[in-house]
Formats: C-alpha cells, sequence, structure tokens
C-alpha cells in the first residue's frame, strides 16, 4: 500500500484482515459500492418530500411519512418563513434541515442543490458517531473500559507518558498532548495530519504537554486515536465496524468515509451521510440506543456520552459542556432554558437533540472554515424550538 505497511500487517497477522485490506482498495470497492454511491441529482428546494422512496431505502427509528408541523405542536407558519428566509440567505451553502419529533418526521427542507439522498460531509460531527462506535465495542467486550490506557490497543505507542493516557481522555479531549486545532503551530494540529504519509506515525511523534485528564483542548487526534483503537481491537477498518454494527442496523446503506495514509479511516471526521441518515442517528441516541425494539448502544454509553463531564463554556461560545465527544448547552427560549445535545461539525452541521420536545433536528451545511456556518445552525435550532410547543 502507499505510504507504508497497513496497521493491519502491522498489529495483526491474520490472512483474513490482510484480504479485507486488499479489497477496501479503490478499484475493487467501486465493484461494490457503485449502486451506492452514484451521486444524487440536482432536485430543487422543498419541504414536503416530494417522490415517496422504497422502504427498504430508508433509514429505521423514523416515521418516514410527512405530518404537518401544526399536528406535532410546531407553527408551520413559522417553519415555512424560515425555509424561505434560508433560500433567500446569501451564503448560498446551506444544504438540508430535517426536523423530526416524537419519531415521525415533521418537516425536511433542502437548498442550494441538495436532496434526501445528498451524501455529505459532516465533518466533525463525525466524532460522536466514533465515540458511539467505542461504546458499541466496550459493550461486545472487545474494549474492556474507558479506564484502559490506550496503550493497551496501540502497538509501539511511545512511553513518554502517552501510556498514561486513559481511551476517556480521548473522549473528553483531555489527552494532554500537545495539540490544539485552534493553534497551528502545535505539533498535534488536526493540518499537520492531512500533510502526514503515515498518520498513525505522525500522531505517535507528538509530545505531551499536559497531564492526562487535567485540559480540555479540542484536537482531531483525540478522534483519531479513538477510531484506531476501535480498528485494532476489532481487526476491522472503522468503517466497516459501523457497517456492521451501526450503519447496517439503521439500514443506512450508501456513505463514504475517508480513508488516509496508512490505510485508516478517519475517525475524526470527513464522514459523508445523508442529512436524513443524521437524523436517524440523532433519532437513535434521542431513543436511549434503541431501534425498532433493537438495542444498538446500552444506556450507559448513551448516558455517558451526553453527560456534563468537562465544562468548555470558557473557551467554546457554542457549548456549555462535553461528554463523549457529544456537546451539551442550554439554549435560551422564551422564559426558559432548554437543555440540548449536539453533535458539531465544521461549517454548521449538526445533529441536534431535544429531550424535553422529543425532537431531533439534523442541519448539513457547506460554510467550511467560515465564521457565519456554525452561528447560523444555532440561530435554526433557535427559531424551530421557538416554534415548538413545550410538552
Amino acid at each position: 500500500m502507499p505510504g507504508g505497511e497497513s496497521y493491519f500487517m502491522e498489529s495483526f497477522e491474520e490472512p483474513t484482515f490482510f484480504i479485507l485490506r486488499i479489497l477496501r482498495m479503490p478499484k475493487l470497492r467501486i465493484l461494490f459500492c457503485t449502486a451506492a454511491f452514484l451521486p444524487s441529482s440536482v432536485a430543487p428546494s422543498f419541504s414536503q418530500t416530494q417522490e415517496p422512496i422504497r422502504n427498504d431505502a430508508l433509514p429505521r427509528g423514523i416515521l418516514w411519512t410527512q405530518l404537518p408541523p401544526q399536528k406535532s405542536g410546531i407553527n408551520s407558519d413559522a417553519i415555512d418563513t424560515l425555509y424561505s428566509d434560508m433560500t433567500k440567505e446569501q451564503h448560498h451553502d446551506l444544504k438540508g434541515i430535517v426536523i423530526v419529533r416524537d419519531g415521525s418526521l415533521v418537516s425536511e427542507h433542502y437548498f442550494n442543490g441538495d436532496s434526501f439522498d445528498t451524501l455529505h460531509d459532516i465533518r466533525s460531527a463525525t466524532k460522536s458517531l466514533t465515540s458511539l462506535l467505542m461504546g458499541i465495542a466496550i459493550d461486545k467486550k472487545i474494549i474492556r473500559s474507558v479506564d484502559d490506557p490506550i496503550a493497551l490497543y496501540l502497538p509501539r505507542l511511545p512511553k513518554d507518558g502517552k501510556e498514561k493516557i486513559e481511551i476517556k481522555d480521548l473522549l473528553n479531549m483531555r489527552s494532554g498532548l500537545d495539540a490544539d486545532d485552534e493553534d497551528p503551530s502545535t505539533p498535534g494540529n488536526e493540518g499537520r495530519l492531512d500533510e502526514s504519509s503515515n498518520w498513525i506515525r505522525t500522531v505517535y511523534a507528538v509530545p505531551m504537554k499536559h497531564t492526562p485528564g487535567e485540559k480540555y483542548l479540542y484536537c482531531s487526534i483525540n478522534a483519531f486515536l479513538a477510531g484506531a483503537i476501535v480498528e485494532n481491537a476489532s481487526k476491522m477498518p472503522l468503517d466497516e465496524f459501523a457497517r456492521a454494527n451501526l450503519f447496517g442496523p439503521l439500514n443506512i446503506q450508501g456513505f463514504r468515509w475517508r480513508h488516509v495514509p496508512v490505510d485508516r479511516t478517519t475517525g475524526q471526521g470527513n464522514l459523508e451521510i445523508t442529512a436524513r441518515d443524521a437524523a436517524a442517528l440523532g433519532q437513535l441516541m434521542l431513543n436511549n440506543g434503541v431501534v425498532e425494539g433493537r438495542r444498538l448502544i446500552s444506556h450507559n454509553w448513551v448516558a455517558g456520552s451526553i453527560a456534563s463531564q468537562v465544562q468548555i463554556s470558557d473557551s467554546d461560545p457554542y457549548s456549555d459542556f462535553y461528554g463523549y465527544m457529544w456537546y451539551t448547552k442550554a439554549e435560551p427560549v422564551a422564559n426558559r432554558k432548554v437543555t440540548v445535545h449536539f453533535a458539531s461539525g465544521n461549517g454548521g452541521n449538526k445533529i441536534y437533540l431535544v429531550p424535553s420536545l422529543h425532537m431531533v433536528v439534523a442541519i448539513t451545511s457547506s460554510a467550511y472554515g467560515t465564521h457565519w456556518g456554525q452561528r447560523r445552525s444555532q440561530d435554526i435550532l433557535l427559531r424551530i424550538l421557538a416554534a415548538t410547543n413545550a410538552q
């Protein structure tokens, strides 16, 4: 493989996984994925589902027959005005909004050429899904505990303080590594990974700066290492582990997930799914890890993921707390505060969970690297919350 040895050959000797690695080569993958990944046709914006799609192509866990917003306790005029405003919005990089309440589709609207079947890069919202995969691996006893040192699952990890990092430190963004995605000068800044010809070696070379568990610093290499741990422990590529244990059971059929040198999946980002898929993943969390009577994620992992484990409001204006790669914020709505948990990606990609309103809001956006993407998605959420009756 270009760039050096695969992690399968680095960590495992079984021929089965060598064959699996070969099958993941791009030319061969086309044979398996062409039908799933064909680009969708360009479609106009719409707030009603224009064409029914096959039941076997819909993500599970949500009733996709659209209900009028007013029947779900949501002001339909306010939602129509929101969509109209976003259609006229000057940046033209908002892509989709999907609103689900009580497990039913209330409304969806697509913008700027996207439609219900458009695959979209949700960037760092992927981290929250990598955390779910870690939880599944622990539930399956492939990985023992969040208290395990990461060295148990990462062969040849340098013993320069990294052996003291525990899995939960990665999930809380408190690994202690000299890595900060907001500071390009740090050795572990995400941009340095993109320049690397061997991501795992590059991460191993990042020095320690703080005691593990001591300080929150948002850095993508924590999620990359979490994904690598799941890959090593399961002896499967992260995207294949997701297909078998999360996407498959949810009937999320078409997705793309970036692979990088040497033969790793980017656990920190660059997963492409549809806005409906994002909503289905949010509904799974809102439903305590259960879909259609089948438990995919344990209650303890769901609760831990959205728990207010680390206060981060001093460094993040859009969030109050961080859990296992999920955020929490109390949003002001009229004369009350509404607790919202969410996955968040560059450009304003969001999966919002609103337990008190039994609501999920998924937003896809291509405002990557801008100052308005995150703010716009928060404004959209606040307008939807203001239009929703409390139950």
